[in-house]
């Protein structure tokens, strides 16, 4: 007695399937445990059985077969001597043209028309201009079709037939993947898909139908823009080769400057603040300009030990989605000047004798860690 699965219950279909339901079953199991896209130990292996399943089911006469003896046929392998190796089969007509498209981005090309790549920019802004999400522009150097040659990149823009395609601008390709054979119509490499190839070269474009143009880009930062944020523009990108298809897209990639003391955390600004001794204890008043163009007032009171923070609220950076902004976070910390005066030196060792009281390291530590249980 054979071990192997029934071949329908391996599909998951009824013995009375017709063609339509088993090349449907075979289509989902095959996208589902194709090696390319699962990489479970055992795909391959179910991939094969797979394969095996719907070679046997779809042929009417080892389905026949099969039904009567199961895997045990009189003949053995319904497959010859070798057993089961794959199968050479259509799949334009059983799975569609577009089954291996997701596998390896190809499938069969449809027309000859060709895209032109991407372009990617990087353009610098500051936090002003992610606060107000204002607008911007910038010139840049862009590809454009050769004008003396019309994108063709021939000389005045004369062109001869080309002979690997005789002009249909697409090949016949066969490509055999795994156990199957796909026969695939694609834009032919040698025109460029446009069935025309130069008879001479450009000579300002030598021979690329392209050429350089300094363009002016406008658009708008949006507001609370992430650093990376990409904006794109259509059809500004690089034109399709020889002209012959669409542009491709435009992307400005946002870089956000460093601010000279803020830093970023999300819709926050965080930023450390100096102060003096007698500032942390007896308390400041600190105005800076901020980036909302209004003066931000940052309140010390008195008391404040070095590392604590103080929030300032909605003064920090809008959402993305428009709705608030975020907080100023001020983070205090004691500044300590490099050199003394021997005045300055003396004032701070009559201070000292009279803050140190008559309390020892060690009752000091205590009631300082007693504080920070509070």
């Amino acid at each position: 007695m054979s071990d192997k699965r029934d071949y329908y219950e391996v599909l998951g279909v009824s013995k009375d399937a017709d063609e339509t339901e088993l090349k449907k079953a075979f289509r989902s199991l095959a996208r589902k445990y194709h090696p390319d896209k699962n990489d479970a130990p055992d795909a391959d292996e179910k991939f094969k059985e797979i394969q095996e399943a719907y070679a046997v089911l779809s042929d009417s006469s080892k389905r026949s077969n099969y039904d009567r003896f199961g895997h045990n046929s009189p003949g053995g392998s319904p497959f010859g001597p070798g057993g089961f190796q794959g199968f050479n089969i259509n799949l334009d007509d059983i799975l569609g043209g577009d089954f291996f498209s997701s596998f390896f981005g190809g499938g069969r090309q449809r027309s000859s028309r060709r895209q032109g790549h991407d372009i990617l920019i990087r353009h610098e802004v500051d936090l002003k201009a992610i606060l107000d999400g204002s607008s911007a522009e910038m010139d840049a150097e862009l590809p454009i079709l050769c004008i003396d040659c019309e994108g063709t990149g021939a000389k005045d823009g004369i062109t001869k037939q080309c002979s690997e395609c005789d002009g249909s601008g697409q090949v016949r390709v066969r490509q055999q993947i795994g156990p199957f054979v796909q026969d695939s119509v694609r834009a032919c490499s040698s025109c460029d898909g446009s069935g025309r190839i130069s008879a001479a070269k450009c000579k300002t474009c030598a021979g690329d139908g392209l050429q350089s143009e300094s363009q002016k880009l406008r658009f708008t930062v949006p507001k609370g823009a992430q650093d990376g944020t990409r904006l794109r523009m259509r059809g500004k990108g690089q034109p399709a080769p020889k002209g012959n298809g669409d542009s491709g897209d435009l992307f400005i990639e946002l870089v956000i400057e460093e601010h000279q003391w803020f830093e970023r955390n999300g819709m926050d600004l965080i930023m450390s603040l100096p102060l003096g001794f007698s500032d942390l204890a007896l308390g400041t008043n600190v105005t800076l300009p901020h980036i909302d163009d209004k003066d931000l007032v940052i309140k010390v009171p008195s008391g404040t030990n070095s590392g604590d923070t103080i929030t300032i609220p909605a003064r920090g950076l809008p959402s993305s989605r428009g709705v608030g902004r975020g907080d100023v976070v001020v983070l205090c910390k004691l500044h300590m000047p490099s050199k003394l005066d021997k005045s300055s030196r003396k004032s701070l060792e009559e201070l000292r004798v009279k803050l140190s009281g008559s309390k020892d390291m060690i009752t000091k530590i205590i009631d300082d860690a007693n504080e920070r249980r509070r």
